[in-house]
């Protein structure tokens, strides 16, 4: 008789442990699915400063949505607050990866272009001309200048003053600082580069040319 109960038990659980487990999944998947439209809707819909901040605006929407959804449906009453909890904090990390590694990676990565490029030119381009696709295409066809001196406007890295010159501000001084201290001492020093391993990536200021005449005067800092 104990036996009996006992499986009985176990049967009568192993359905609700089966949900408890698969609802949590299927909620991340039905947030992906709103974050998608939310950030479709979005830059259909509103103006754009940045790929960057509107795709992580709209992962915040699309969460916001979900955490309603949570809240209303009957589906979801079974779980704790902390379960609850925990499926939005996976949902956010999971909306913060979307939108750091489709639309801003795909607005920004030089690698997609060059794929795209080599599309439309038949499939085909003669290395020996990749600088000119660079310096006369790329730069021209991305607008490459503009974008990222209005994302680093928007940015507070960067100010353009009345007199044209582009100047770093404090925050753009210390985002700069950083990246320098992350390149020196966390970027691979063997790094395949055309056909051998190089360096040169790691301090690429480190063969400095003569003095430009594009310099601006003090002040250092807007």
């Amino acid at each position: 008789m104990a036996d009996r109960s006992h499986n009985s038990s176990a049967n009568s659980n192993s359905p609700r442990l089966m949900r408890r487990f698969l609802l949590p999944i299927v909620g991340v998947l039905l947030y992906m699915v709103i974050a998608v439209i939310t950030y479709w809707a979005y830059i259909r819909l509103a103006r754009v400063d940045v790929v960057l901040y509107a795709s992580l605006l709209a992962s915040g929407l699309a969460l916001c949505a979900y955490a309603l959804f949570m809240a209303l449906a009957p589906a979801a009453q079974s779980f704790s607050r902390l379960e609850k909890m925990q499926n939005l904090i996976i949902c956010a990390l999971v909306g913060y990866a979307m939108a750091i590694s489709l639309p801003t990676v795909i607005d920004r990565s030089l690698s997609f272009y060059l794929l795209e490029k080599l599309q439309q030119r038949g499939g085909g381009i003669q290395r020996r001309h990749m600088d000119v696709v660079f310096r006369e295409e790329y730069m021209r066809e991305h607008r490459l200048m503009d974008i990222r001196l209005t994302e680093q406007v928007q940015s507070g890295t960067i100010a353009i003053g009345r007199d044209d010159c582009v100047r770093l501000t404090l925050r753009g001084e210390r985002l700069a600082n950083f990246s320098r201290f992350f390149r020196a001492h966390f970027l691979p020093e063997k790094r395949l580069i055309g056909e051998k391993y190089s360096s040169d990536l790691v301090d690429p200021f480190a063969v400095d040319s003569a003095v430009p005449n594009y310099l601006c005067g003090s002040p250092k800092h807007p």
